[in-house]
């Protein structure tokens, strides 16, 4: 690879590639621990991002609901099933005409017009940033009376709050009633819910109580969505309610489904290539043979959003033919004078499509910049929208108008970009999102469900990063279910990273020539000399190698916990680069800091102060002030963060950190995030051996249980 950088007169090895780490398990961590950063909204003369973005996600639920509720009754489809399948397509009927059902299946509800989306919300673009309100909160009461009956079932009294939150004004009677909705509160495990119902129910509580069984069916399928999925398997929810000692899984399953736990559907398996079906003997019905099915359980928030998302898609999809006539702007000027083949390409097939896909790593934005500069020369309303303000900074430098960029959660609340038309839809004619793989199922629901009929929407992004920290796939289940036009970019990332990261993508691991330091291996034996490395790369040698300062050098690690995770080195970095009290709830000013205004989502920044007000934070420039109780839920010390929280984001200089115990975690899509976040220089601590290299070729990315590609083969064709 690269020659090392020398530190304390010593030098590093060149000849170990680099090496990388966890993906999912370790990153759920961030998930869960940020899970209660939203709040409801405050009566203010401006909104914040995270409290518009919460309200526009109610509004969305509320409208898919009604549509919901407003069905006819039961799609008739599903009539050659049989086995499960067919017994629970039938017992989801039977939940509708308020029979007692045996087990379920629920079909999609028919497609719905779009309704105006929430009226704009105009705020400085700085609010973007800015936390969430403070949640209202339970009452005092509320709070007190949950007190008491946890104190009663032995569980810890830190809970009250959680729980009250969690359950409501009811939340004691809740408890009482139902033990096992204990689980529902952050943080609960099953066998801690358990011990809580054993000392409420004594005797009444066993392991098949059908309340026990609803709780673990949600707490699985809560647990599935932190780690991605959107849906779970049935025969693998009835495999982990039998391993939890649920006597019969069939029958808590069919109680789980009758209370409206959970939503049940049935997809179609891909096969392989069509074949004519068999002629049936005379006088027997000839139906062809029956097309395989998998059974499928969601939580309704995932599944109803799916599915107004394939709806809005396939709106797109088929809107009335988009090809330039007489008076409309001329297309293919724009792409005669396109930069580039690919940004031609590009142009081209967004004049003639609703939705259009765009795959290429970081040089490629290029090309969906072209062409929004392109729409707008031609007098169209056009926006790139990126994941993070990083991201927008990065677009506004390649974009001739900056204001042209904006980032997908400032367009949606009105803090950034053209703001709504009277019908509620966002007022462009175009809109270019190159940060695609990083939209999780709910926040792609609510963009879509914005954009207007005719708009054109280009998805487009890096199809080898990690997938959005939230629920869903939806880059990828757009790309495989090829619903659109696809345009793959020709540009290659430039210089010995570019370089590295292109072979990472394609399973190799190769060795490049790096004569100026762009990549350094330093291998290391253990946990404490990786952090100890790290901290020397940050504070002194790249600083004095190649010339970036700590402040723009970034460390990212597989996870929070271990020897090495970003507690343990964010300690190390502290007390090297800013120690301190922690005064601030265990801040200082000048602090580095990693912030989730909402989940899924991180800016870093620097501590300034604190006030009765919270924490005061500055980000990229913009003032931030969190509120005092949502610190410890949204802010981490940010000089090393994970490889979920870097995704979306770029720095001059990274150095990515592999410890020992990394190694069973690592995967192909970790290493190409994280290698890839450095634009000048990448060092590696590197003490996973040969993991980093069968990582590479051998771990391709985790595939998440997703219903949209399903749902998007009809528009597909």
């Amino acid at each position: 690879m690269a020659a090392g950088i020398p530190e304390d007169g010593g030098s590093t090895e060149s000849a170990a590639a680099p090496d990388a780490a966890d993906e999912a398990g370790t990153e759920a961590e961030s998930r869960t621990e940020t899970a209660g950063d939203a709040a409801t909204p405050e009566a203010a003369p401006a909104l914040s991002e995270a409290e518009a973005e919460l309200a526009a996600q109610r509004e969305l639920r509320a409208r898919i609901e009604q549509r919901k509720a407003e069905k006819d009754g039961p799609v008739e489809a599903g009539t050659k099933l049989s086995g499960r399948a067919a017994d629970l397509l039938a017992a989801v009927r039977a939940v509708e005409s308020g029979e007692k059902p045996s087990t379920a299946s629920f079909l999609p509800p028919p497609a719905e017009p779009r309704r105006p989306a929430p009226a704009a919300v105009t705020t400085p673009v700085a609010a973007a940033l800015r936390a969430a309100p403070p949640a209202a909160g339970a009452a005092p009461g509320t709070v007190s009376a949950v007190r008491a009956v946890l104190t009663e079932g032995g569980a810890p009294e830190a809970l009250a709050v959680r729980a009250a939150e969690t359950l409501g004004e009811q939340a004691a009677d809740a408890l009482r009633a139902d033990p096992w909705q204990l689980l529902s509160v952050p943080g609960v495990r099953p066998e801690q819910a358990d011990g809580f119902a054993r000392a409420l129910l004594g005797a009444e509580c066993g392991p098949g109580d059908e309340r026990r069984a609803a709780a673990l069916v949600g707490w699985l399928l809560e647990r599935a969505a932190l780690q991605g999925h959107t849906a779970m398997e049935s025969d693998t929810v009835r495999a982990e309610l039998a391993r939890r000692s649920v006597p019969d899984p069939d029958e808590a399953l069919q109680s789980a489904i009758a209370e409206g736990v959970v939503l049940v559907f049935q997809d179609a398996l891909e096969t392989g290539p069509a074949t004519a079906p068999v002629p049936a003997p005379d006088g027997e019905d000839d139906e062809g043979e029956e097309q395989p099915v998998r059974v499928l359980l969601g939580l309704d928030r995932y599944a109803l959003a799916e599915e107004s998302l394939a709806d809005g898609l396939a709106r797109l999809v088929n809107a009335s033919a988009l090809a330039p006539a007489d008076g409309e702007p001329d297309w293919e000027s724009a792409a005669t004078d396109a930069a580039s083949p690919s940004a031609a390409e590009l142009i081209r097939a967004a004049a003639a499509h609703g939705l259009v896909t765009h795959t290429g790593g970081e040089a490629a934005r290029g090309e969906p910049a072209a062409l929004v500069t392109a729409a707008r020369a031609l007098g169209l309303r056009a926006y790139a929208a990126a994941h993070t303000p990083d991201g927008r900074r990065r677009l506004a430098a390649v974009l001739d108008d900056p204001s042209a960029a904006v980032t997908v959660s400032g367009l949606l609340t009105g803090s950034e970009g053209p703001g709504r038309d009277a019908e509620g839809a966002l007022a462009l004619d175009l809109l270019a999102v190159p940060d695609a793989p990083q939209l999780d199922v709910e926040s792609a629901a609510a963009l879509i469900e914005s954009l207007a009929d005719g708009t054109r929407l280009v998805l487009g992004g890096d199809p080898g990063v990690l997938c959005s920290a939230g629920a869903g796939q939806v880059f990828a289940d757009v790309l495989a279910a090829r619903a659109c036009p696809q345009v793959v970019s020709r540009t290659p990332d430039p210089g010995p990273i570019g370089e590295l990261v292109s072979g990472i993508g394609v399973g190799e691991l190769n060795q490049v020539a790096a004569p100026g330091k762009e990549v350094v291996i330093v291998p290391v034996r253990d946990a404490g000399e990786a952090v100890h490395r790290t901290v020397q790369l940050v504070a002194d040698s790249v600083p004095r190698a190649i010339g970036v300062p700590p402040a723009d050098t970034q460390v990212i690690t597989p996870g929070h916990g271990g020897s090495a995770g970003t507690r343990a080195l964010n300690a190390a970095l502290k007390e090297r680069l800013n120690p301190g009290p922690g005064r601030f709830g265990g801040f200082d000013p000048g602090d580095r800091v990693a912030y989730a205004p909402v989940p899924g989502r991180t800016v870093t920044g620097t501590v300034v102060s604190a006030d009765g007000d919270g924490l005061r934070l500055d980000c990229a420039g913009a003032p931030v002030v969190v509120p005092k109780d949502q610190v410890d839920r949204s802010v981490r010390h940010g000089w090393a963060v994970t490889a979920h929280q870097a995704a979306g984001l770029r720095w001059p200089a990274v150095v990515v950190v592999l410890p020992g115990d990394a190694a069973q975690g690592l995967s192909r899509p970790w290493v190409y995030t994280a290698f890839s976040r450095g634009e000048r220089h990448l060092s590696v601590v590197h003490g996973v051996d040969q993991a980093l290299p069968r990582a590479v070729a051998e771990v391709p990315a985790q595939e998440r249980t997703t219903r949209l590609r399903t749902l998007l083969r009809p528009a597909a064709g």
